[in-house]
C-alpha cells in the first residue's frame, strides 16, 4: 500500500483472470478461449489495415462495425454499442445504468467481475443463491422487492447452465422499472439469445463478446444491444472515458467476423460436439457434470478435492480453472472445451491420476 493511493483503491479486491502461462507444451483449458483459429476472412481484413493509415485515429463511432452487428441480429445501428471487450461494456453499464439507491441483484455463483465493478463504483449489491441444482431461480428475482437492476450471465458462468427464453421474459415482465443486463458471452454454444426480445422490453440490455465463439479473445471486442436510450447512456460514459476504445485492426477484424456466419456455425458445432463427448467421458469416470450450454463444463468428482485435482492435472501439463470461493463450488473444476485431442489428453491424464491414487 502507498500513502499516495486514492481512498477507493484501498478497498478494492481486483478480479483475478485465469492463468496465462508461457510454458511450452501446456494444454490451456482454463480461460474459455476458442481452440480453433479465427476465420481467414478476419485475418485478411486485419492484414489489410496494416498500412500507413495506422497513423490516423479509428472511427470513434465504429459505424461500420455497429452496422454489421445490427445486421447480424436484425436490429438497428442505434441499438448497438461497442467497446474494448465485453468487460469494458459491462463496466460502462454498471456506472451508466446500474448505480441506483436500491441494490443490484445478481446470482451468488456467477461472473466474479460483477462484485468487483460494484465495489469500484460504490454500488450496493444483493446476491441471490442459486438453487441446489445450480440453476437460477427466477422467482427469487420476482420476489426480491425494489432493486437497482439485475445482472446475470446466460449461460451462467462458471456453471454453464442456461435459462430458457421464457424464463428470462418472465423476469423482464416482473421488473419493468429496472434495467436487466443479460451477459451472453457464451450464448452461441447452444443457448437462446435474448436479443430477440429487445424491441419489446426497453429495460433489457444484452452484452456479448467476440472473444469466445468468434475466436477473437486477443482482439478485445465486445458489444451491447438494447433500446437507444440505454445505448445513449453507455455512449455518454464511453465518451467521458475513452472516445477510441477500438483500434483500426479490431474494427476491421470484428466487422469481417460478423459477416462470416458460416464459419461461426461450423466452429460452434465442433465445440458443442466436443463438449458432449467430454461430458460423457467425465461422467463415465464418476464425475458429476452440470448440463452446459457454454464452451466449458463444470464438473466435480466425489473422490477428489478440487484444488488438489487441478494441481495434479497441472503436473500433467493441463490447466483447468478451480474457484476457492464460494465453498459450495470449491471441488468443481471449470474445464474449457479444447480440440478433441486436447479433451482426450485431459481424460487420459485423469486416468493416470486416478490409477496412482488407487495404488496408494
Amino acid at each position: 500500500m502507498s500513502r499516495y493511493w486514492s481512498e477507493v483503491v484501498h478497498g478494492l479486491t481486483p478480479y483475478v483472470p485465469g492463468e496465462q502461462p508461457r510454458i511450452e507444451g501446456l494444454i490451456k483449458l482454463n480461460t474459455n478461449e476458442c481452440p480453433y483459429p479465427p476465420s481467414d476472412k478476419v485475418l485478411l481484413a486485419i492484414a489489410a489495415q496494416t498500412t500507413g493509415d495506422l497513423r490516423l485515429y479509428p472511427d470513434p463511432q465504429a459505424a461500420g462495425l455497429k452496422a454489421a452487428i445490427a445486421h447480424h441480429h436484425g436490429l438497428k445501428s442505434e441499438q448497438v454499442f461497442v467497446g474494448n471487450g465485453s468487460d469494458e461494456v459491462l463496466a460502462h453499464a454498471f456506472i451508466a445504468l446500474l448505480r441506483h439507491p436500491a441494490p443490484l441483484l445478481h446470482p451468488d455463483i456467477s461472473y466474479s467481475f460483477y462484485p468487483v465493478y460494484a465495489r469500484l463504483y460504490g454500488i450496493e449489491t444483493r446476491e441471490l443463491a442459486l438453487r441446489d441444482d445450480f440453476s437460477i431461480a427466477v422467482d427469487d428475482y420476482l420476489q426480491a422487492g425494489p432493486n437497482g437492476g439485475i445482472i446475470f450471465p446466460n449461460p451462467n458462468a462458471p456453471t454453464g447452465m442456461a435459462l430458457p427464453l421464457s424464463e428470462i421474459e418472465r423476469l423482464l415482465k416482473g421488473n419493468p422499472d429496472s434495467v436487466v443486463v443479460v451477459d451472453e458471452a457464451y450464448v452461441d454454444f447452444g443457448a437462446q439469445t435474448t436479443a430477440t426480445l429487445i424491441d419489446r422490453y426497453p429495460q433489457l440490455l444484452v452484452v456479448r463478446t467476440l472473444s469466445k465463439a468468434w475466436a477473437l479473445a486477443g482482439l478485445r471486442v465486445g458489444y451491447a444491444l438494447g433500446h437507444p436510450d440505454l445505448i445513449d447512456a453507455l455512449t455518454r460514459v464511453k465518451d467521458s472515458f475513452n472516445s477510441y476504445p477500438l483500434d483500426r485492426l479490431a474494427l476491421a477484424g470484428a466487422t469481417a467476423a460478423m459477416a462470416d456466419t458460416e464459419w461461426l456455425a461450423q466452429t460452434c458445432a465442433r465445440i458443442q460436439a466436443s463438449r458432449e463427448a467430454l461430458s460423457e467421458g467425465l461422467r463415465a469416470r464418476g464425475f458429476e457434470v452440470l448440463p452446459s450450454k457454454a464452451n466449458f463444463v463444470f464438473a466435480r468428482h466425489p473422490a477428489h478435492e478440487g484444488a488438489r485435482l487441478a494441481a495434479q492435472l497441472r503436473e500433467h501439463r493441463i490447466l483447468v480453472r478451480q474457484f476457492a470461493r464460494p465453498q459450495r463450488i470449491a471441488d468443481f473444476l471449470r474445464i474449457t472445451i479444447g480440440t478433441p485431442q486436447q479433451c482426450d489428453a485431459l481424460l487420459s491424464a485423469y486416468d493416470t491420476i486416478a490409477a496412482q491414487s488407487a495404488s496408494r
